[in-house]
Order: C-alpha cells, then sequence, then structure tokens
C-alpha cells in the first residue's frame, strides 16, 4: 500500500503502511493526547494555576489609548491635474481646512499656494486661511510647512514664527530627489532654523522621508543638543525618492526599520507617520496599531487605497474613514490639549 501518486503538480510521498498498523494499534480509536491539568477551565487566558493570581499571563499591551490624526489639506506635492478633488486656491484651501475641523480633526496642516497653483510661503495667504479658522476653531493644533524654497522667503518665515501663527513646523532634515525634484535642507540651514521655531514657541517636528534623514536629525540637531524633547518625528516615506513601500511586505519592513531607528535614538519619541503614496491608509493602520500618531489627506497621497485607483475626494471624509478604522481598533481621537501635552506644548 506504501506508493506515491501526484495530487496536482505535488507527488504524496506518506508512508501509509505505518499509518495503517498504528490504525491496527489502536483499534481505530484516534484521539488527541489530552491532559487537563487546570480543569474546570480549559484554558485561563488571565492566571495559571501554577502560580498567584498576581502573575498576569496575557496582560494589556502598554500603549496609549489615544491616537492624535493630522490632517494635511494640499501640501506642496500635487495638483488638481493629478487628482481634480484636489484643493488648490486660497477658498478651497480655507473651505477644505474647515471642514475637517467641523468634522472634528484635532490638528489641520496647512500650506498656501499662488495663483499658479504652487506652494509658497506667504504670511499674508497663511493668515487669511488660519486666522478665521483660530478663531472658530480656537482649541485646534495648526501646524504647517515653513520650507523657505525661493530668495526673499527667510524673513518671511521668520514674520510667520513671530506672529503666533502655528503651533507645529516640520524641520525637514532631507537630501533627496523628491519625485523629479532635488530636495535639500543644508546643515546649516536646517540648525538655525530648529533655533528660531523653538526659540518663538513653536514646537519642531523632524520630517524624515528615509533613514539617512534620521541619522541627519541625530547629528546636527539631537547630538549638538539644540533640540529639545520630546522629540517629536513625522515619518513621510514611500513617495518618489523616499523610502520604497511598493508591497505590503516591504512596507511593514521599511516601516519598521525607519520605526526602530527613531526608537534607538530615543524611546520617548513621539511619532506620527503620513498615509502617504501607494501605502496610503494601510500604512497609516500599521502606525496606529503601533500606537503612532497619523496624518491624513491629499498632501501625502491621491489615492485612497494601495490596492486601487480610487483618488480621495475629500480631506474631511478622509478624516472620518481613519477615525472609524482607529475606533475598529478600539482606539479614540486625541484631543488637541492631549496632543500638546504629548509632544511638550503647553494647553490652550
Amino acid at each position: 500500500m506504501n506508493q506515491n501518486f501526484s495530487q496536482g503538480n505535488q507527488v504524496n510521498k506518506i508512508n501509509w503502511d505505518y499509518i495503517e498498523e498504528w490504525k491496527k494499534k489502536e483499534n481505530g480509536d484516534f484521539k488527541c493526547i489530552w491532559n487537563a491539568y487546570g480543569l474546570p477551565e480549559i484554558v485561563n487566558p488571565i492566571h495559571t494555576l501554577y502560580a498567584t493570581d498576581e502573575v498576569d499571563v496575557q496582560p494589556r499591551w502598554t500603549t496609549w489609548d489615544k491616537i492624535p490624526i493630522s490632517t494635511t489639506i494640499t501640501g506642496a506635492f500635487h495638483s488638481n491635474r493629478i487628482n481634480p478633488n484636489h484643493p488648490q486656491t486660497r477658498e478651497e484651501i480655507y473651505n477644505s481646512a474647515r471642514e475637517a475641523c467641523l468634522a472634528g480633526a484635532p490638528i489641520v496642516h496647512i500650506h498656501v499656494r499662488d495663483e499658479e497653483g504652487y506652494n509658497v510661503l506667504d504670511p499674508e495667504l497663511f493668515h487669511s486661511v488660519i486666522d478665521p479658522l483660530r478663531e472658530e476653531f480656537p482649541g485646534t493644533v495648526f501646524d504647517g510647512c515653513m520650507v523657505p524654497f525661493q530668495s526673499g522667503e527667510w524673513p518671511k518665515m521668520i514674520e510667520c514664527l513671530q506672529s503666533g501663527l502655528l503651533d507645529v513646523t516640520p524641520i525637514n532634515t532631507v537630501a533627496a530627489y523628491c519625485g523629479d525634484t532635488l530636495f535639500c535642507k543644508p546643515p546649516h540651514v536646517m540648525i538655525e532654523k530648529t533655533r528660531l521655531v523653538q526659540e518663538y514657541g513653536v514646537k519642531p517636528q523632524i520630517a524624515i522621508y528615509s533613514d539617512g534623514d534620521i541619522d541627519n536629525a541625530d547629528r546636527y540637531l539631537i547630538k549638538t543638543g539644540l533640540l529639545e524633547k520630546p522629540y517629536h518625528w513625522i515619518i513621510l516615506p514611500t513617495l518618489p525618492g523616499g523610502s520604497p513601500m511598493q508591497s505590503a511586505r516591504s512596507m511593514v519592513y521599511g516601516f519598521m526599520h525607519l520605526y526602530d531607528k527613531i526608537m534607538e535614538i530615543d524611546p520617548t519619541s513621539q511619532i506620527m507617520v503620513c498615509a502617504a503614496g501607494r501605502a496610503s491608509c494601510h500604512l497609516a493602520t500599521l502606525a496606529a496599531i503601533l500606537g503612532c500618531s497619523i496624518r491624513v489627506g491629499m498632501e501625502d497621497t491621491v489615492w485612497r487605497w494601495p490596492h486601487k485607483d480610487e483618488m480621495i475626494k475629500n480631506n474631511a471624509e478622509h478624516f472620518k474613514a481613519m477615525r472609524q478604522l482607529c475606533a475598529l481598533l478600539g482606539r479614540e481621537i486625541a484631543t488637541p490639549n492631549e496632543y500638546r501635552r504629548s509632544i511638550g506644548l503647553p494647553e490652550k
């Protein structure tokens, strides 16, 4: 009876003669080997009878019960040529940000665009969007990118910081091709910007696209003693030029590599993760599971899902979808003041 035969494309190599011997030995009464030492419980998920009740065999995970969610409105990367729903005019940016606030977004990330749709550092435009939002939503945390790309924008950045316009702003420690554009923050620029941001009471958020950016931040801002704790990082991979995440597997391994490198520097770091590029909401879900803050919205991706081409239609709806996802994970959305406390800002 011992024989090989094909089962589909696989050759079956079971020793059926030996199976028959055991059937004879046990008279066909096959059963599991079972000795229930813990009766009357078969499996006690909380305690073991071999220890006192103080021993919890499956303790609760130690993770913050709240998740801060930031909603980014327009960014500097994409345009309505790629996603027709993308806000570009001042009115579109303001209206989209207001919708997000009305939906309950505790953090709103602002960029502004000029009449041609390009990202600009324009104090008047920033104030025209943020000031009425602050008046209507005084508790909301507002952050925005103070990135002087053009000559003459450095003093405009200082003007925005001095005016109390923002609570948080990113410090990019990057030198990379971002898409088809070279994006580089020279060390002296990131150092001086960090000094000014902290001097004016704004929280610097270390913005990294790949692991080299983590090393830049460590060398220039942390080991020098310039950056004040708690360190607040924002991970923005998967965009062209950032850490590639072209599949679920590469997303998990790539993200864990970045996460672990940050935690090696300081395990008390506060990390926000962008639902960016093709990884989109799947990356944000992984980050939420690990207890990180997340950032959603149209700055970081055009797609709702990694495996579909459906585009984001509305920032507020994208926020609400991620809020629902976090609720399914048993997590509540952090309030603006809970987020402020976690990154070392005074409450409002």
